[in-house]
């Protein structure tokens, strides 16, 4: 199993569509005895939060989000935990919106200290 995802901050590789996720977007993750959460802000997203379960290196967790514009939006995503050969962690997931039309599959990568 990789290791914990506690205390990483990850940042998505690529920006989604417009008012969405994106790569300014920082996601700073805690994990305890197979639960996960996470804080998220940046880009479109003012805040956003995820809760879920890990399973060895799967992640299932829900996600609620308020935009710049004021609206709110959430969703389930499925992630698999990748570790890089440069030691940093990837997520590699799945996602479908709950609240609204729309699926689809991202990737957000552990940043160095420095870039958050």
């Amino acid at each position: 199993m990789a290791r914990s995802l506690d205390g990483l901050v990850l940042a998505p590789v690529a920006d989604q569509a417009p008012g969405q996720v994106g790569t300014r977007t920082r996601f700073t993750y805690h994990e305890k005895d197979g639960e996960v959460w996470a804080e998220y802000a940046g880009g479109d997203v003012v805040r956003g939060h995820l809760v879920g379960t890990r399973e060895g290196d799967r992640l299932d967790f829900r996600y609620v989000q308020l935009k710049g514009d004021g609206t709110t939006s959430s969703g389930h995503c499925l992630s698999t935990v990748v570790e890089l050969p440069d030691g940093r962690v990837r997520l590699e997931e799945s996602w479908e919106w709950e609240s609204q039309a729309g699926s689809g599959t991202s990737v957000v990568e552990q940043v160095a200290a420095d870039e958050h």
